[in-house]
Protein backbone atom coordinates (compact mmCIF):
# COMPACT_ATOMS: atom_id res chain seq x y z
CA UNK A 1 0.00 0.00 0.00
CA UNK A 2 1.16 3.24 -0.74
CA UNK A 3 0.41 6.50 1.37
CA UNK A 4 2.02 9.61 2.36
CA UNK A 5 4.43 10.04 4.86
CA UNK A 6 5.75 13.21 4.88
CA UNK A 7 3.91 15.41 7.50
CA UNK A 8 4.23 19.05 5.91
CA UNK A 9 2.19 17.01 2.71
CA UNK A 10 -0.03 15.12 5.16
CA UNK A 11 -1.31 18.51 7.06
CA UNK A 12 -1.41 20.73 3.64
CA UNK A 13 -3.75 17.73 1.97
CA UNK A 14 -5.49 17.52 5.29
CA UNK A 15 -6.38 21.23 5.07
CA UNK A 16 -7.24 21.64 1.28
CA UNK A 17 -9.77 18.42 1.90
CA UNK A 18 -11.52 20.18 4.73
CA UNK A 19 -11.24 23.49 2.11
CA UNK A 20 -13.80 21.56 -0.06
CA UNK A 21 -15.45 19.80 2.25
CA UNK A 22 -16.43 23.10 4.24
CA UNK A 23 -16.96 25.99 1.36
CA UNK A 24 -18.13 28.33 3.83
CA UNK A 25 -14.83 28.51 5.86
CA UNK A 26 -13.43 30.58 2.81
CA UNK A 27 -15.90 33.65 3.50
CA UNK A 28 -14.54 34.09 6.81
CA UNK A 29 -11.43 35.77 7.72
CA UNK A 30 -7.88 34.22 7.89
CA UNK A 31 -7.76 33.77 11.19
CA UNK A 32 -11.31 32.64 12.37
CA UNK A 33 -10.50 30.53 9.26
CA UNK A 34 -7.09 28.59 10.69
CA UNK A 35 -8.94 28.15 14.04
CA UNK A 36 -11.82 26.54 12.43
CA UNK A 37 -9.51 24.14 10.53
CA UNK A 38 -7.73 23.09 13.43
CA UNK A 39 -10.51 22.17 15.29
CA UNK A 40 -11.95 19.88 12.48
CA UNK A 41 -8.65 18.40 11.88
CA UNK A 42 -7.85 17.43 15.60
CA UNK A 43 -11.29 16.12 15.67
CA UNK A 44 -11.40 14.70 12.12
CA UNK A 45 -14.92 15.94 11.49
CA UNK A 46 -16.44 18.42 9.27
CA UNK A 47 -19.93 18.56 11.14
CA UNK A 48 -18.18 20.60 14.08
CA UNK A 49 -17.55 23.59 12.06
CA UNK A 50 -20.49 25.09 12.67
CA UNK A 51 -20.33 24.77 16.33
CA UNK A 52 -17.33 26.76 16.88
CA UNK A 53 -17.99 30.47 18.39
CA UNK A 54 -15.64 32.98 18.12
CA UNK A 55 -15.65 36.39 19.57
CA UNK A 56 -15.11 39.32 17.04
CA UNK A 57 -11.47 40.52 19.55
CA UNK A 58 -10.57 36.83 20.47
CA UNK A 59 -7.66 36.46 17.69
CA UNK A 60 -6.06 39.79 18.24
CA UNK A 61 -6.27 39.64 21.87
CA UNK A 62 -4.72 35.80 21.75
CA UNK A 63 -1.90 37.21 19.18
CA UNK A 64 -0.88 40.16 21.84
CA UNK A 65 -1.03 38.10 24.40
CA UNK A 66 1.35 35.65 22.86
CA UNK A 67 3.47 38.28 21.38
CA UNK A 68 3.94 39.88 24.82
CA UNK A 69 5.01 36.90 26.50
CA UNK A 70 1.90 35.69 28.60
CA UNK A 71 1.22 32.59 30.78
CA UNK A 72 -1.53 30.22 29.34
CA UNK A 73 -3.06 28.46 32.26
CA UNK A 74 -4.96 25.12 31.49
CA UNK A 75 -8.04 22.99 33.27
CA UNK A 76 -6.05 19.83 33.01
CA UNK A 77 -2.92 18.40 31.84
CA UNK A 78 -3.43 16.89 28.95
CA UNK A 79 -3.83 20.71 27.56
CA UNK A 80 -0.65 21.34 27.79
CA UNK A 81 0.54 18.03 25.93
CA UNK A 82 -1.42 19.34 23.05
CA UNK A 83 0.62 22.27 22.54
CA UNK A 84 3.50 23.27 20.29
CA UNK A 85 6.15 23.83 23.27
CA UNK A 86 8.66 24.92 20.44
CA UNK A 87 6.53 27.52 18.80
CA UNK A 88 5.89 28.83 22.43
CA UNK A 89 8.95 28.83 23.65
CA UNK A 90 10.22 31.23 20.86
CA UNK A 91 7.66 33.42 22.13
CA UNK A 92 8.64 33.02 25.92
CA UNK A 93 5.54 32.01 26.87
CA UNK A 94 4.61 29.81 29.68
CA UNK A 95 1.88 27.46 30.00
CA UNK A 96 1.32 26.05 33.44
CA UNK A 97 -1.53 23.12 35.37
CA UNK A 98 -1.57 23.91 38.65
CA UNK A 99 -4.28 21.18 39.21
CA UNK A 100 -1.70 18.96 41.14
CA UNK A 101 -0.09 21.78 43.59
CA UNK A 102 -0.35 20.72 47.37
CA UNK A 103 -2.78 23.52 48.19
CA UNK A 104 -5.05 22.30 45.40
CA UNK A 105 -4.87 19.08 46.31
CA UNK A 106 -5.49 20.65 50.09
CA UNK A 107 -8.62 22.73 49.06
CA UNK A 108 -10.04 20.24 47.15
CA UNK A 109 -10.23 17.86 49.77
CA UNK A 110 -11.51 19.78 52.45
CA UNK A 111 -13.94 21.50 50.24
CA UNK A 112 -15.15 18.38 47.91
CA UNK A 113 -15.03 20.63 45.11
CA UNK A 114 -13.50 19.61 41.78
CA UNK A 115 -9.60 19.88 41.87
CA UNK A 116 -10.16 22.04 38.49
CA UNK A 117 -12.32 24.63 40.17
CA UNK A 118 -9.65 25.16 43.10
CA UNK A 119 -6.72 25.02 40.54
CA UNK A 120 -8.94 28.19 39.24
CA UNK A 121 -9.33 29.72 41.83
CA UNK A 122 -5.75 29.86 42.98
CA UNK A 123 -4.40 30.90 39.41
CA UNK A 124 -5.94 34.35 40.01
CA UNK A 125 -5.70 37.27 38.88
CA UNK A 126 -4.56 35.76 35.31
CA UNK A 127 -4.49 39.46 34.30
CA UNK A 128 -3.39 39.59 30.38
CA UNK A 129 -3.01 35.71 30.02
CA UNK A 130 -4.86 32.82 28.49
CA UNK A 131 -6.89 30.91 30.30
CA UNK A 132 -7.60 27.32 28.75
CA UNK A 133 -10.18 25.30 29.53
CA UNK A 134 -10.74 21.84 27.28
CA UNK A 135 -12.00 19.46 30.12
CA UNK A 136 -13.69 20.35 33.09
CA UNK A 137 -16.88 22.46 32.84
CA UNK A 138 -16.50 23.60 36.69
CA UNK A 139 -13.35 25.05 35.46
CA UNK A 140 -15.01 27.31 32.96
CA UNK A 141 -18.23 28.28 35.65
CA UNK A 142 -15.46 29.10 38.17
CA UNK A 143 -13.53 31.20 36.05
CA UNK A 144 -16.80 33.35 34.53
CA UNK A 145 -17.50 33.95 38.56
CA UNK A 146 -14.28 35.06 39.10
CA UNK A 147 -14.74 37.22 36.06
CA UNK A 148 -17.84 38.93 36.91
CA UNK A 149 -16.38 39.50 40.42
CA UNK A 150 -13.50 41.44 39.15
CA UNK A 151 -10.93 38.55 40.20
CA UNK A 152 -9.89 37.73 37.38
CA UNK A 153 -9.01 39.42 33.73
CA UNK A 154 -7.58 36.77 31.24
CA UNK A 155 -7.24 38.65 28.17
CA UNK A 156 -8.35 35.43 26.06
CA UNK A 157 -10.51 32.46 26.99
CA UNK A 158 -10.66 29.16 25.10
CA UNK A 159 -13.63 27.28 26.77
CA UNK A 160 -14.12 24.05 25.41
CA UNK A 161 -15.06 21.88 27.74
CA UNK A 162 -16.31 18.19 27.41
CA UNK A 163 -19.40 16.06 28.46
CA UNK A 164 -22.50 15.80 29.60
CA UNK A 165 -22.93 17.74 33.45
CA UNK A 166 -22.13 21.10 33.07
CA UNK A 167 -20.26 21.61 29.61
CA UNK A 168 -22.55 23.10 27.53
CA UNK A 169 -24.23 25.21 29.99
CA UNK A 170 -20.35 26.37 31.10
CA UNK A 171 -19.84 27.56 27.72
CA UNK A 172 -23.37 29.22 27.63
CA UNK A 173 -22.33 31.56 30.28
CA UNK A 174 -19.01 32.21 28.86
CA UNK A 175 -20.98 33.58 25.31
CA UNK A 176 -23.80 35.28 27.55
CA UNK A 177 -21.44 36.97 30.15
CA UNK A 178 -19.28 38.51 26.91
CA UNK A 179 -16.47 40.17 29.04
CA UNK A 180 -13.59 38.50 27.69
CA UNK A 181 -12.51 37.67 23.93
CA UNK A 182 -13.52 34.00 23.85
CA UNK A 183 -12.91 30.70 21.39
CA UNK A 184 -15.66 27.96 22.28
CA UNK A 185 -17.66 25.07 21.16
CA UNK A 186 -21.44 24.71 21.48
CA UNK A 187 -23.06 22.12 22.81
CA UNK A 188 -21.69 18.80 24.57
CA UNK A 189 -18.67 18.30 22.91
CA UNK A 190 -15.36 19.57 23.18
CA UNK A 191 -11.89 18.63 24.84
CA UNK A 192 -8.03 19.19 25.57
CA UNK A 193 -7.27 18.55 22.03
CA UNK A 194 -9.63 20.93 20.86
CA UNK A 195 -8.82 23.73 23.26
CA UNK A 196 -5.17 22.87 22.28
CA UNK A 197 -5.72 23.21 18.29
CA UNK A 198 -7.15 26.93 18.85
CA UNK A 199 -3.79 27.89 20.74
CA UNK A 200 -1.65 26.29 17.98
CA UNK A 201 -3.88 27.92 15.65
CA UNK A 202 -3.00 31.13 16.85
CA UNK A 203 0.59 30.45 17.64
CA UNK A 204 1.16 29.52 13.70
CA UNK A 205 -0.55 32.82 12.84
CA UNK A 206 2.76 34.46 14.35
Amino acid sequence: MNYNINPSAIEQESMAIIERNIPALLDLPAGEQAIIKRIVHTTGDFNIAPQVRIHPLAIEAGLAALKSSCTIITDVKMALAGMNRKKMAELNVTAICRIDDPEVVARSKQTGETRARAAMLFAAPLDGDIAVIGNAPTALFTLCEMIEAGLASPALVVGTPVGFVGALESKEVLMAMNKVPYVTVTGTRGGSTIAAAVINALLYMI
